[in-house]
């Protein structure tokens, strides 16, 4: 992680260096994955939290039946909490991709 950071860094400098038709594409570049990036992170985030969403919810209904469907509905409720983030890390990328302020 260390590795990319620094990589990201020392391109950035390259970028700032060069002319501004060929900053403006590497920033377009830059903008493409860090989208990329962040919209997979916020997806494998989320797909863990339902996995662990669900999985808590089965054992406690295993546990208890009586409340079972009272589990049940706060599961759905959580899981629209999940799915929440993962849909604004969706809008962040789409900003990121084409609405970008830093690209004139």
């Amino acid at each position: 992680m260390k590795k990319i950071l620094i990589l990201m860094v020392a391109l950035t400098a390259t970028v700032f260096a060069a002319e501004a038709e060929v900053a403006n594409q590497a920033l377009k570049a830059y903008s493409m994955i860090a989208a990329g990036l962040g919209l997979g992170l916020a997806a494998l985030g989320g797909a863990i939290g339902m996995g662990h969403t669900a999985a808590a919810t089965i054992a406690g209904t295993a546990r208890n039946p009586g409340l079972g469907a009272k589990l049940m509905t706060t599961m759905f409720i959580a899981l629209a909490m999940i799915e929440a983030q993962v849909i604004y890390a969706l809008v962040i990328a789409l900003i990121a991709l084409y609405a970008n302020p830093y690209l004139g």
